[in-house]
């Protein structure tokens, strides 16, 4: 099924028993990090935490869990886009086996993101301190977005043909960051945004981000996806959803995913790093404070009904 919304994705596990939601009050302050951690070790459904200690907003995690699960969640599209890569990496085997690839095209069609005015992420401003606030590790150095979608676009090629979606994570407070004015944002230089980046300083001019969180779930999973060159993650993310994926494009500014539950919008600044972390990693241990780029907030969104996903990384 092609999920539109994190909501109707949500609808879906509800129907099919892969849902648990928590009507008790649970902290956003290593809590919720802990039930995850719980939870994902015993293979259990998503789980929808209701009412969140000092926040407004629902939360969700192991959302993508199982293996299972996640092949649930796209088991609409799984083969066409499979089909889709090959043709990318070698065209010629449309040509020896037609008859094999006739969902293609349609799929190839929903790579093509579809431009709109406006859409419902824009619905509600609010500020950086007033978002979820889940510190996962005693020793991290703040509250962390981690399940961002990090978006870029080359500066010297703007476009989607030429952008970025990655899952860079996101240092909301903590440190020397100026509270609502500015958030870390911690990646490799070797990375798609790290490209644009190196673009933007070459250019001498500040590099335009924008972050999604939450929104179709194609665009979580996209965002962490090893692709062929030439297939931008925003690209692939259609294929995965089944739909082309509405993006809010305003002259000067860079594209919006219309359909997520939160966005911030803002800048890097080429000449400001600021030390970013603790942060308790994959491997088990914590990666200590380094000096990262910083993005200057200019805009933060939620749609009506928002709701914040989340993962725990480390263990």
């Amino acid at each position: 099924m092609g999920y539109r919304t994190l909501r109707q994705c949500l609808d879906d596990l509800r129907r099919i028993g892969q849902l648990v939601e928590i009507d008790e009050e649970v902290d956003p302050y290593l809590e919720v990090a802990e039930i995850q951690r719980r939870v994902y070790a015993a293979g259990g459904p998503a789980v929808l935490y209701k009412r969140v200690k000092g926040c407004r907003f629902p939360l969700v995690s192991n959302l993508f869990g199982t293996l299972e699960r996640a092949r649930f969640l796209f088991r609409d599209t799984l083969d066409a886009v499979r089909q889709l890569i090959e043709l990318k990496i070698d065209p010629a085997q449309f040509w020896k086996r037609p008859w094999q690839y006739r969902r293609v095209p349609r799929i190839a069609w929903c790579t093509r993101p579809r431009r709109v005015r406006s859409g419902p992420v824009l619905k509600n401003p609010i500020r950086i301190d007033e978002l979820p606030q889940v510190h996962h590790w005693p020793e991290d150095g703040g509250a962390y977005i981690t399940l961002p979608q990090v978006y870029t676009e080359d500066p010297a090629r703007p476009g989607f043909a030429h952008s970025n979606l990655g899952m860079y994570r996101v240092q909301l407070s903590g440190g020397r960051y100026r509270p609502n004015r500015e958030v870390g944002l911690h990646y490799q230089i070797h990375r798609g945004i790290g490209v644009h980046h190196a673009a933007a300083i070459e250019r001498g001019q500040p590099l335009r981000v924008s972050i999604f969180v939450g929104g179709p779930p194609a665009m979580s999973l996209a965002a962490v996806m090893p692709l062929p060159e030439g297939m931008p993650e925003l690209f692939f993310a259609g294929a995965l959803a089944g739909h082309r994926i509405p993006m809010i494009c305003r002259a000067g500014e860079l594209p919006i995913s219309a359909q997520a539950d939160f966005c911030i919008t803002g800048t890097i600044d080429p000449e400001r790093l600021l030390p970013e972390g603790p942060f308790g990693d994959h491997f088990g241990y914590y990666s200590l404070a380094h000096d990262f780029p910083v993005l200057r907030v200019e805009h933060v969104f939620h749609r009506d009904d928002a709701i914040w996903p989340f993962t725990v990384v480390g263990r």
